[in-house]
């Protein structure tokens, strides 16, 4: 896991290692605005596979320091009760100023647990609002946490969570307006275009309510992740969803390699001296751009 946050140079052949093991985790993603009580609902459901006796791997995104660039360990601060179980393996990654709530580690790190035999991989998005979406093209299945008093229906579809879950958890059942929250989500969700077409394959994105402080609806929400793992696979939808995240997973590690390798070709210039040529009208950012290319290739 080191290797993987650290860009290592044996990852490579680590990763190369690791493919034939892989490929049996469910993996489940956990989003939602800050606040709405996402790590109390990941260790509630941490405890409710493993009285089934499941081994389970978690990836919480912290944000990153603005400082050291590392993690502030929040979840694992928070997931104490279970430092000591043998199965159960908790992981805060720093999201290092990544967009979209994940860190660009996050997919490597989960084949890694996937290869070692961990049958649930849960990952807990960082918690940034309207771009916190990323998680669903990581995970198999995307759960969308809300709670009372954190926004109106509106503030939902906006921030595009409608489009993404495919489980929804109403958190803090017991606090006052959390009818009103389902209610409204379950009325959104049947006018987005996306759910018609879930219902007429046989899914349709339930809205659950739980107090995870308490564990109650935990064990619903369970099943509900089960059920919809098993219709993945029925539909054949799984295949295509992991087909859709290895391709970006390429796209990404292309990037950052592209980057690195443009950053170790300019010399004795660097990105910050074109930035700061940029920035005083000296150069435009298309020429600057051009720069970092290999010759003959322009943006």
């Amino acid at each position: 896991m080191s290797l993987v946050e650290n860009r290592s140079p044996r990852l490579r052949a680590v990763m190369g290692e690791l493919m034939a093991h892989v490929g049996t985790a469910r993996t489940v993603g956990v989003t939602g605005s800050p606040g709405v009580g996402k790590s109390t609902l990941v260790t509630a459901m941490v405890g409710a596979y493993r009285s089934t006796g499941a081994r389970v791997g978690v990836l919480a995104v912290d944000p990153s320091s603005p400082f050291t660039g590392g993690a502030v360990l929040g979840d694992r601060v928070r997931m104490q009760e279970y430092a000591t179980d043998a199965g159960v393996y908790i992981r805060s990654m720093a999201s290092r100023g990544h967009l979209g709530g994940l860190s660009w580690a996050t997919p490597q790190a989960l084949r890694v647990l996937d290869a070692v035999g961990f049958e649930v991989v849960v990952i807990e998005t960082v918690g940034v609002g309207q771009s916190e979406v990323e998680v669903a093209g990581l995970a198999d299945t995307t759960v969308v946490a809300l709670a009372p008093g954190m926004g109106d229906g509106i503030q939902a579809a906006k921030a595009g969570i409608l489009e993404i879950g495919d489980v929804f958890v109403v958190n803090k059942a017991d606090r006052d307006g959390a009818g009103t929250v389902v209610r409204d989500l379950t009325a959104m969700l049947r006018a987005a275009p996306s759910v018609p077409a879930l219902e007429s394959a046989g899914w349709t994105p339930p809205v659950l309510r739980t107090i995870a402080h308490r564990g109650s609806g935990v064990e619903g929400l369970v099943q509900a992740l089960a059920e919809h793992a098993d219709w993945l696979s029925s539909s054949g939808r799984l295949q295509a969803r992991r087909r859709r995240q290895a391709r970006e997973e390429i796209e990404a590690l292309a990037q950052a390699d592209f980057l690195d390798r443009a950053r170790a070709g300019l010399g004795d210039a660097t990105i910050d001296d074109l930035a700061a040529r940029v920035a005083a009208g000296e150069l435009d950012p298309y020429s600057a751009a051009d720069q970092l290319l290999p010759s003959g290739e322009r943006y």
